[in-house]
């Protein structure tokens, strides 16, 4: 009889042990879930600092002035190049593009490596580019050996943020040059009136120049505004001084950026006269254009689009 009490004295401390050890595990379970639940609610940045392999790329964000932006609602798409990818950069070319005065520079850089929306893989491997931040496009390339962002390989895929998603890539991606102002908008597809109005006034050379200079560009709907043949009779190789004066009368010499347009009354053209800037029902106006879209940034200035072709007095 005594036997069997202390086995059933066993039996239950025993019981009473696993059910002890049971509910430890399941509460160290809870705690694991919990903490991956936190981890997937960090933002992009929180995650990328966690993650500890992204030293170079935060420090880049701060110096950058991006911080705020990559924490906001979003959602974004990163692709986030490691250590090892800046690592590839010589050194004192980080040094540099971290310097102050490179600043946007390196935001341009950094843009370059997000995409708006939250694009998992499964999204990215199903186009051929995708458009960034930064303006430019990248190109999706998916083989056999992987996906490729440009000439960086995806490491690792579908980090889930608060603010949007990471994929890890092993080079840091380069946005392609600036277009001079020729070109850029000859690209625009906008701007074909001017375009041509540019090469009949022989101003071609000299808008591809160092510059910089800043042009209130006329789109072909503001070109449109004119009788067909005033603009016909602008572009005869006659009236070759008349149609130069009109054109330099939309560039301004030096880079001036929209915040500093709002707050001028007046600038001084190319073509020597003043063109007057007042704000009107908030709009800014550049002798009575409308401007409609602004900071287009080139290698060599930038352009404002108006929705007027401006005349010199």
């Amino acid at each position: 009889m005594k036997k069997m009490t202390l086995t059933l004295a066993i039996l239950a401390i025993l019981a009473t042990a696993n059910m002890a050890f049971a509910q430890q595990c399941k509460k160290q379970q809870n705690a694991s879930f919990a903490s991956t639940s936190a981890s997937q609610e960090q933002d992009i940045v929180a995650t990328a600092v966690g993650a500890g392999s992204f030293k170079t790329l935060v420090a880049a964000a701060k110096a950058a002035g991006l911080v705020e932006t990559l924490q906001s609602k979003g959602p974004l798409t990163v692709f986030a190049p490691t250590d090892e990818a800046f690592a590839k950069i010589p050194k004192a070319a980080i040094a540099d593009l971290l310097k102050p005065e490179n600043k946007e520079k390196l935001a341009a850089i950094l843009t370059y490596h997000v995409v708006p929306g939250k694009v998992t893989a499964a999204d990215v491997v199903k186009v051929k580019k995708a458009k960034t931040v930064e303006g430019a496009d990248v190109n999706v390339k998916v083989s056999d050996k992987g996906v490729m962002i440009n000439n960086a390989k995806v490491l690792k895929t579908d980090i889930m943020c608060s603010n949007g998603v990471i994929h890890v890539i092993d080079t840091v991606l380069m946005p392609p040059a600036p277009k001079d102002i020729v070109d850029t908008a000859v690209g625009a597809g906008s701007f074909n009136t001017l375009v041509a109005a540019v090469k009949a006034a022989g101003l071609v050379d000299t808008l591809k120049g160092d510059g910089p200079f800043t042009v209130f560009a006329p789109t072909d709907d503001a070109f449109a505004k004119l009788p067909k043949a005033a603009i016909a009779d602008l572009l005869k190789p006659e009236n070759k001084g008349k149609l130069t004066a009109i054109l330099t009368y939309h560039v301004v010499p030096g880079k001036v950026m929209a915040a500093d347009v709002v707050n001028l009354d007046s600038a001084k053209t190319a073509q020597g006269s003043n063109v007057a800037i007042m704000t009107k029902d908030g709009n800014v106006m550049v002798d009575g254009a409308k401007v409609v879209a602004t900071d287009i940034e080139c290698a060599n200035g930038v352009i404002h689009v108006i929705d007027t072709v401006i005349m010199p007095k």
